[in-house]
């Protein structure tokens, strides 16, 4: 004792404070605190990943949507949140236990944070989901998911208290985040410390657009996104909602702006563009060709059938009475319109800008967080869909929506849902139990496998066959990244029931890497491998997909392996 008192003597002393999650509430139709008892003094941290809503401080009102985030001490009263929408997100209440002789805080922020970060919202819908569950394979997950989440909640933090790196970058993003507020150039110059003339031509110099020009963008693209999600209830309350006082007001500088009156616009066959093939694939699978769309080689093999089976269709057409044949060519025109494939690498910003400017968008759709969604707004709305925390049938819904087309989408989930219940009735009685599965992609010097949250048909195995993740794969928290890589000789180290891999390695090297594996003694060892579970899959390009098109395929690609007789397969 007296050598382990000496030894430590002149190290210094820890100051560190823990944190522990007490309580876990899902907002859903909102929340009020008024009625509740008095509990401990806890720290609390409200994230919000869906629905719109409002939250009330002090009787003051803070507008909450995808993205908002609050952090508050336990000196504040208790809390009501009003649900506009259906909200989905938690409240969270946490404790700090600092160090003896230390004092230790939670995470605090005076307003709602917005526009946060997608990790942040992944990680608080783990923690969710897990919360409630007792999983002896993996009993500190709620712990793990917590405290990265924490770090994550202090790094935008810290983020956010970094100034920018010019005043004009200041002033762009309050803005942006401000715009519908009743806010002035001479507000601005004043929060930036300069004149309101010398704002306005360094801003227009920065921007391309005056204040007034940039403010009402941002407001008719708010609008535009508004209508075309379905939400905006009448032109007098979106009118408000964007930052105008009346829908008279809105209504003439919308179509200033886009030429026509919203009512008009929301009938307007509508160009789009997508810049990633999961979104141009769910387009596809409504029957809808963008005018610019992000393409593999096997959607543009399924592409090119979509665009016969129209031609053939609309030559049987021309037989029926001209009334219909006018009906017709109005749903089918933005079925035809579209033919460009856009390739998004190998661009610099002003070409990439150029070719999509070129196609003349209505709609560009693309995942939240893109670099350039700022940069294409002044040429369209650009709705923004979050990546991972987003499955692709609630993707594929909000895409239906934009389009008109939310009953045809809900109409090809229901069938393909049928096809899941009837594949899962064969595998019932051919596997019982599912078991564990794992998906491999082989990439350069590197494998790879993934969550359901990533496609390359992990969302069908976990998602609607009922196939479990590997332990090691939830000891690693994998749905935190969507997936983790290894080296191709360290495979055997992740033991499955079903081992799929998405096509073998078209380089040498790591072809000779892969044979290897398969020559190793851990590998032969597996219980997949000497069961004869091993799938090596046919058709690696229609794995890449996270979309409708891509599912149904790699379900019936899946199915083939699984129970090569099922009148799927």
């Amino acid at each position: 004792m007296m050598l382990l008192s000496s030894a430590n003597a002149g190290l210094p002393k820890a100051q560190h404070s823990f944190y522990m999650p007490v309580r876990l509430r899902e907002l859903q139709q909102g929340l009020d605190e008024k009625h509740q008892e008095e509990a401990a003094p806890l720290y609390r941290m409200l994230i919000v990943w869906g629905g719109e809503g409002a939250l009330y401080i002090h009787n003051y009102y803070h507008e909450l949507s995808r993205g908002s985030v609050w952090l508050s001490g336990p000196s504040l009263p208790k809390l009501q949140i009003e649900a506009h929408t259906e909200l989905r997100g938690i409240l969270l209440e946490y404790s700090c236990m600092p160090a003896a002789g230390e004092t230790g805080a939670g995470l605090e922020h005076p307003a709602p944070l917005q526009r946060c970060p997608a990790v942040i919202l992944r990680l608080a819908s783990e923690l969710a989901n897990v919360w409630n569950q007792c999983d002896s394979h993996s009993p500190f997950c709620v712990q793990q998911l917590f405290t990265q989440l924490l770090a994550e909640l202090h790094r935008e933090l810290a983020s956010r208290q970094k100034p920018a790196s010019s005043w004009l970058e200041q002033a762009e993003a309050y803005i942006e985040q401000h715009f519908s507020e009743d806010i002035t150039r001479e507000q601005m110059a004043s929060r930036a410390g300069v004149s309101p003339e010398h704002f306005s031509r360094m801003f227009r110099k920065h921007t391309g657009r005056t204040f007034n020009a940039h403010l009402t963008l941002l407001r008719i693209r708010s609008a535009q996104q508004r209508l075309l999600a379905g939400t905006a209830h009448d032109l007098g309350t979106l009118a408000q909602e964007v930052g105008y006082k009346e829908g008279v007001y809105l209504s003439r500088k919308f179509k200033e702006g886009i030429g026509l009156s919203p009512t008009a616009y929301l009938r307007k066959n509508k160009r789009l563009v997508s810049l990633n093939l999961n979104h141009t694939a769910s387009l596809m699978a409504l029957g809808i060709i963008p005018e610019l769309g992000v393409y593999t080689p096997w959607l543009e093999g399924m592409r090119g059938g979509l665009q016969s089976g129209r031609h053939q269709s609309q030559s049987q057409s021309q037989s029926q009475s001209q009334s219909q044949s006018q009906s017709q060519s109005q749903s089918q025109s933005q079925s035809q319109s579209g033919s460009g494939s856009f390739n998004p690498y190998g661009h610099t910003p002003q070409t990439f800008y150029e070719a999509i400017a070129a196609a003349k968008p209505d709609i560009i759709i693309n995942y939240s967080g893109a670099e350039e969604n700022r940069r294409l707004l002044p040429l369209a709305p650009v709705i923004e869909l979050p990546f991972q925390t987003m499955s692709w049938r609630e993707q594929f819904l909000l895409i239906a929506g934009i389009v008109d087309r939310r009953q045809q989408a809900e109409n090809w989930l229901a069938q393909y849902d049928e096809q899941i219940y009837i594949i899962n009735r064969q595998l019932d009685r051919e596997l019982g139990s599912r078991g564990t599965a794992i998906v491999w992609e082989i990439g350069r010097n590197t494998a790879y496998c993934f969550s359901s949250s990533f496609g390359r048909g992990s969302q069908v195995l976990y998602d609607d066959m009922g196939f479990r993740l590997p332990a090691k794969l939830v000891e690693q928290n994998i749905s935190a990244k969507g997936f983790i890589e290894t080296g191709i000789e360290l495979l055997a180290a992740y033991p499955a029931d079903h081992i799929f891999i998405t096509g073998p390695p078209t380089n040498p090297d790591d072809k000779q890497r892969l044979r290897r594996l398969f020559q190793s003694s851990g590998w032969r060892k597996l219980d997949a491998v000497q069961g004869n579970r091993v799938h090596v899959l046919k058709e690696k390009g229609q794995f890449y997909g996270y979309d409708p098109l891509s599912s149904q395929a790699q379900l019936q690609e899946l199915i083939g392996l699984l129970a090569p007789h099922h009148k799927f397969a």
